[in-house]
């Protein structure tokens, strides 16, 4: 059985570094995840990439299977996963290149399933309670902090915290959204980190969030608005060093066992009914 201690869920290039890469399928009781994970060495640590989207990007976020994806990751030993994401900056300030770690986030996605604990029976006849789970603060403390500062060792100075507002997608925001989102003090805008970030919380996993702005969003410019060409075209020049960062990061965060931040307490007091993985 391959194991890791620690998950990246991001684009395929990212596992491409790692040593003696094992490519692991994985079954869970809510599907198929969007792919393989891809396991291996990195810095002496045991990690288990996931391309998000799929390896050739054939899933937009809107159908992406995040309780598939989550669950793969923790079945295979993962109790810490980065999130390095796309998205579109709402302050003038925050233009293409600028990477920012978020401390809080706010949901306008339409129908995704975005909780484990529904009540609704699992394929082996297990019924979880229902159970709500605490997420004021929806991102790991000790991720933000071992991720800005592998930032910074780069020479790249980060956003330190701001709100990721997540739409459905996967279309853009129109002019008077991006308005209505900046107008709320709202920092970037993006596809994919709800539910990612708090399957992860129901499943007692530290999640850390790193969005490059690769565009300003429709209502910060004055242009014709944001277009796919231009995410990809900045995303590519800025990747390499995305990753530099995501590595130190990796190599950074702490033993699984020394864990002691609200992550790890988040259903303290709960009977979840069902046995995680």
């Amino acid at each position: 059985m391959v194991n890791a201690e620690i998950g990246v869920i991001g684009g395929s290039g990212f596992y491409s570094f790692l040593e003696d890469v094992s490519e692991v399928p994985v079954e869970t009781p809510y599907g198929p995840p969007s792919d393989c994970l891809y396991v291996g060495e990195l810095a002496g640590r045991q990690v288990a990439f996931l391309p998000r989207h799929g390896r050739s990007h054939t899933v937009p976020p809107h159908r992406i299977n995040y309780r598939a994806n989550l669950w793969a990751l923790r079945s295979v030993g993962v109790r810490q996963v980065l999130g390095p994401c796309a998205v579109g900056g709402l302050r003038a300030e925050y233009g293409p290149g600028t990477l920012l770690v978020p401390d809080q986030l706010v949901d306008r996605t339409k129908s995704r399933a975005q909780t484990f604990f529904n009540g609704e029976p699992l394929p082996d006849g297990s019924v979880p309670n229902v159970v709500h789970t605490t997420f004021a603060d929806p991102y790991c403390p000790v991720g933000r902090g071992v991720a800005l500062a592998a930032a910074r060792g780069r020479d790249w100075e980060p956003v330190d915290g701001g709100t990721m507002v997540v739409i459905e997608g996967p279309r853009f925001s129109t002019r008077a959204e991006s308005r209505w989102h900046a107008a709320a003090g709202w920092s970037v805008v993006g596809m994919t980190g709800h539910p990612e970030a708090v399957l992860a919380r129901e499943l007692g996993l530290c999640y850390t969030s790193m969005a490059l702005v690769t565009d300003l969003d429709a209502g910060a410019e004055t242009g014709e608005g944001v277009s796919h060409t231009e995410v990809l075209k900045v995303f590519g020049e800025n990747v390499g060093r995305l990753r530099e960062v995501l590595f130190d990061a990796v190599a950074a965060l702490p033993a699984t066992e020394s864990r002691a931040c609200l992550c790890t307490h988040a259903h303290d007091g709960w009977d979840l009914g069902i046995e995680l993985p």
